[in-house]
């Protein structure tokens, strides 16, 4: 493409959430309408919306349980209560992952282990080996960051040979799968998320799935059922309750009917979404890794991804060219996030910007490759045509950044 000929703006806004379905919209006019917001009544039964999207979320990834709650950042705090977390537990957790994951760390009272990343962006398997071994940590929040995807084999043996309690941090991998099963379901518990940008659009909410009676049971009492538990579709036995219900406090974690409506009608959009967002995550992933000097992490054949952004690194370029690459590309329509800057940005941090565990710092693997790491999200509404410009801008961006750090 011609200089004259490459285009002046992207045209599309990067940031635009999934749309909000018809059928969603009316039913939460109807609950506006109705007042019944809240998922739990004592005179009758409501809160449908809530049960039976928990029901639904369980059934499709063959667990037997699901509670709804506010937030995936709850959800991961209460699958680390309610698997032995207490305070001064050590907590194994990737360097490289967004601040709710650190967190539920802090909420629970445990500390940090930070692990090693490689070049792919997945948790390093030789280093988290090490650290389970030397830590005396007996529990892994493993995230799932941007959509990549461990080797969950290897994962799950480590954390069998070390006796760790795995939990699935799934923000980034509805839909998604390793070796044909779902993440979410390799661990004691799988998180998940519905805020605007992930794969479902609820604004906010989360999800925590498992196949244990005392973990589900714990989680329906911890986000505070008023003992209405009972009105959960899908709930553990009587005695699983019983053996918790006068012991765990009330945190007013609840999923919300609205929530719960934004959410259940978008669950069977889920493959569609994930077939669109992988067409133009592999066509701007072809373009991007044509470019000289850009490295965009493997994808092994066992994972089954579901890609709402891309990732790619520049290692070639100074900090004075990067500055101008990420400022030309901002310009130009396309936004990028950098997960190597020195100071917390919108959605990015670095582990050495996180004041409130005991050693805050970057591991230096990570570090490295996070310096030059940048992000670009995917919305649905990007077409071929659009893939092919954001190419073309990232290209003559890239060009003009190297020409002007030339002496």
């Amino acid at each position: 493409m011609a200089i004259e000929d490459e285009p002046q703006s992207l045209g599309v806004d990067l940031g635009a959430p999934p749309a909000i379905p018809d059928s969603a919209r009316r039913r939460v006019v109807d609950l506006l309408e109705s007042g019944l917001l809240h998922r739990y009544a004592e005179a009758r039964s409501v809160g449908e919306d809530v049960a039976c999207l928990e029901e639904e979320f369980a059934a499709s990834l063959g667990r037997k349980y699901a509670v709804g709650l506010n937030s995936c950042g709850s959800s991961m705090f209460l699958s680390l209560l309610t698997t032995g977390v207490t305070q001064g537990s050590r907590v194994l957790m990737n360097s490289f992952t967004l601040a709710p994951v650190p967190g539920a760390v802090a909420h629970a009272g445990g500390e940090h282990v930070l692990v090693e990343i490689t070049d792919d962006l997945v948790i390093d398997l030789d280093d988290l080996d090490r650290k389970a071994r030397d830590s005396g940590a007996r529990h892994l929040l493993l995230s799932h960051m941007r959509g990549h995807i461990a080797d969950m084999d290897a994962v799950v043996e480590i954390c069998r040979r070390h006796d760790i309690t795995l939990i699935e941090d799934c923000a980034h991998t509805q839909g998604a799968r390793w070796a044909g099963q779902p993440t979410g379901t390799f661990g004691a518990t799988g998180c998940f998320s519905f805020q605007s940008y992930k794969h479902v659009n609820a604004g906010e909410g989360g999800m925590l799935v498992t196949d244990d009676d005392d973990i589900a049971a714990r989680a329906i009492l911890y986000s505070g059922s008023y003992m209405l538990y009972g009105q959960h579709r899908a709930r553990p036995p009587e005695a699983a309750f019983e053996r918790w219900k006068l012991a765990t406090p009330n945190f007013s974690l609840r999923m919300s009917n609205i929530v719960a409506a934004l959410a259940r009608a978008q669950l069977p959009l889920v493959d569609e979404r994930a077939r669109k967002w992988n067409d133009s995550h592999d066509r701007i992933a072809r373009g991007l890794d044509s470019l000289p000097g850009v490295r965009l992490p493997n994808r092994p054949q066992a994972e089954s991804y579901v890609q709402s952004s891309i990732q790619f690194a520049l290692a070639a370029l100074d900090d004075r060219a990067f500055a101008a690459f990420l400022a030309g590309c901002k310009a130009r329509g396309v936004f990028i996030k950098w997960f190597g800057a020195r100071e917390p940005a919108g959605f990015t941090s670095q582990s050495r910007s996180w004041g409130y565990i005991a050693d805050p710092h970057t591991p230096p693997e990570t570090a490295r490759i996070l310096d030059r790491l940048c992000d670009l999200r995917i919305p649905l509404s990007l077409e071929a045509d659009d893939c092919a410009r954001l190419v073309s801008i990232v290209r003559s961006e890239l060009a003009r950044a190297g020409s002007a750090a030339k002496p």
